[in-house]
């Protein structure tokens, strides 16, 4: 027992959350180095890896809003795929051929963004459940990017868009520029400003924040159409990474979304979230993944493993959470 209040003590904070967190990633490097050796180690797939964190990442950060905040929104993998497929849609890039690719871009951020506005005024506004909300959102969006995409895969064939997204200036790759600058705002808009106090407010005590002035409905709102805004963004990296717009775009990404932000120590129940927490757990789930691929490891067993570290966090989370309150 001692052995635990003294962990907990050095865990408890945010900075020992993240010391923890960035320890297990340099484990599982290190297990990656003697498991695949160079394979692991090369410059290109380090990038590999962060270019597919890069996506996931964006879509995690607007779920640490939203958990932070209370809620839970099983339809960001649909949002994604509905954005990617209307924004590669025939009409929408000749539009783009004939003026800017940024046609492309706004288009995509609009079908994510009015996608979280209409989840937020569901279980905000009309008091559903978010479990339920979301998952009539993913069943329609998911359904309606079938429909607009008949099923297919369809090609960006504007050049503009290709080229300005797929750059790597420096060496390092646009979509991993995007997802570090994402991260960044979120970082500075939950910690630095009222909008984040308000967030942690509503996800601890909704009560408490109604009493303290704040309007908790207004909040809630907010809270997903930032995360349908981040879907909007996320749709416009993997359609870039895949130069194409499909209706399986975006397939588990909640899943994945609400894993990274749970390892990285924001409470289900709400009231505590990080940003580097949540980049962490992305990163940690990514490098997993790579690794389990370089050595040839069946899908099964990355999702077995996703599982069991899922369960370890958050079992660590609760008993950490036991020996504060006894402090």
């Amino acid at each position: 027992m001692a052995g635990w209040a003294v962990l907990g003590r050095l865990l408890g904070g945010g900075a020992g959350r993240n010391l923890g967190l960035i320890a297990a990633l340099a484990l599982i490097c290190v297990i990656g180095l003697i498991t695949a050796g160079d394979r692991f180690g090369s410059t290109d797939n380090t990038l590999t890896v962060l270019r597919l964190a890069s996506v996931i990442g964006v879509v995690s950060v607007g779920m640490t809003f939203v958990i932070a905040g209370g809620g839970i929104d099983l339809s960001v993998g649909a949002i994604v795929a509905l954005a990617s497929v209307w924004s590669t849609t025939l009409a929408t890039q000749n539009m783009a051929r004939d003026s800017t690719f940024l046609v492309m871009v706004f288009v995509a951020l609009a079908v994510g963004t009015v996608c979280g506005l209409v989840n937020g005024i569901l279980v905000a506004y009309g008091r559903i459940v978010p479990f339920i909300a979301t998952l009539a959102m993913l069943a329609s969006a998911r359904g309606l990017a079938e429909e607009i995409s008949n099923r297919q895969t369809q090609v960006v064939r504007v050049q503009g868009f290709r080229d300005f997204f797929r750059a790597e200036p420096g060496g390092i790759p646009v979509l991993v520029i995007m997802f570090a600058l994402v991260a960044l705002v979120g970082w500075v808009v939950l910690n630095r400003t009222t909008f984040g106090r308000r967030t942690f407010a509503v996800g601890g005590n909704p009560e408490a924040a109604r009493l303290a002035g704040i309007n908790v409905r207004r909040q809630t709102l907010w809270l997903y159409t930032l995360l349908g805004f981040c879907c909007g963004i996320a749709a416009i990296m993997i359609t870039a990474r895949t130069t194409s717009g499909t209706s399986t775009h975006g397939l588990l990404y909640e899943l994945d979304a609400i894993a990274a932000v749970v390892i990285g120590g924001t409470l289900l129940s709400g009231g505590r979230g990080t940003i580097v927490g949540t980049v962490l757990g992305v990163l940690i789930f990514t490098t997993v993944s790579n690794i389990f691929t370089l050595n040839n490891l069946t899908t099964s067993t990355q999702a077995l493993a996703k599982g069991l570290i899922i369960v370890a966090a958050v079992l660590l989370q609760k008993r950490l959470a036991r020996e504060n309150t006894r402090m």
